[in-house]
């Protein structure tokens, strides 16, 4: 493809769904990605739309925003909810994937697009012409600067979002149920696994995950203002690490994505004063995440604080 209409940097969600919707109309579309070339601290695979936080695309139901979006979406002919749903999994009233099902049919139908050329390079400056630039938070160093000498931006920032993950039969069912919030009234009622915490036992883990060992912050993530917050840490207030959370408060969790509400425990009848969920993470059903509970803890102390949930004594971590 000598000339084309349209230049897409990035094959993540963003540059596949770009990409395809031009040649839908008849662009054609030369797409940059640099994976394998060029790896990323954060993808497994060199398949476009590969997804490295969670599995989960939000909710499906129609008076949710994320519900409206995917029908706008799907009446607009989406690339990726057609893939995402079939790779599906699983999860109640959410649209959850098989990560690499759904990387791995995105990248199947845009390399078999006459109209879509992938070029597998890093690109280091803005091409000229026509341009999407799609990249996202794992942008190359290089590509990074181009895009502060026109933007006048120092910094772009990458908000962690992943979770652990662990195999399904480590899971202690004898402790642990299935249940979606508030039972069969909700789609796909016991999608979920959920381990139950009494107050004691919420307490003990709090502590735990307050006094556990974090990893070391880099440069570019600590606050650069000088005063009392000289030196913090910079979050993500819609992504926040578990134990940042319990930081603020102890009830904090309990009230976010350890909320027990409408998640009756069959062998006592009653919300548990808190709980973790897991949901399916492949299409196998072998794996599960713990849902929320993206962190900054060193791999060791995940290990030793995660498995003091209930159920999850004997968890086997296949990803922290």
């Amino acid at each position: 493809m000598n000339n084309p209409d349209l230049i897409v940097v990035g094959g993540g969600l963003a540059g596949s769904e770009a990409a395809w919707q031009a040649a839908q109309c008849g662009l054609l579309v030369r797409l940059y990605e640099m994976r394998p070339a060029v790896s990323t601290g954060a993808h497994r695979t060199a398949n476009l739309a590969e997804l490295v936080c969670s599995n989960s695309l939000g909710s499906i139901l129609p008076d949710r925003a994320s519900g409206i979006l995917k029908n706008e979406l799907l009446q607009l002919n989406s690339l990726l909810l057609k893939c995402a749903e079939r790779a599906a999994l699983p999860a109640g009233a959410a649209l959850a994937v098989d990560r690499e099902l759904f990387s791995r049919l995105v990248t199947e139908q845009l390399c078999s697009n006459s109209c879509i050329e992938i070029v597998r390079e890093e690109v280091l400056e803005i091409p000229a012409g026509l341009t999407i630039i799609a990249s996202g938070p794992l942008t190359s160093k290089r590509f990074s600067q181009a895009i502060a000498r026109i933007t006048g931006e120092a910094l772009l920032h990458f908000y962690d979002a992943i979770a652990p993950t662990l195999t399904a039969n480590s899971i202690n069912m004898e402790i642990a149920y299935r249940s979606s919030r508030y039972g069969p009234r909700e789609v796909g009622a016991g999608d979920y696994i959920n381990c139950p915490l009494t107050i004691d036992q919420y307490d003990a883990f709090v502590d735990a995950l307050l006094s556990a060992e974090r990893i070391k912050l880099h440069s570019f993530e600590a606050e650069i203002e000088q005063g009392v917050n000289a030196g913090a840490q910079k979050f993500f207030e819609g992504c926040l690490p578990v134990e940042i959370i319990a930081q603020r408060s102890r009830e904090a969790l309990a009230f976010g994505p350890m909320r027990p509400a409408g998640l009756t425990n069959p062998r006592t009848g009653r919300w548990p004063h808190a709980l973790v969920q897991l949901r399916q993470d492949n299409l196998a059903g072998s794996l599960y995440n713990l849902v929320g509970f993206q962190t900054n803890l060193t791999y060791p102390a995940q290990k030793q604080v995660f498995q003091m949930i209930p159920g999850l004594k004997q968890a086997e971590f296949v990803r922290f």
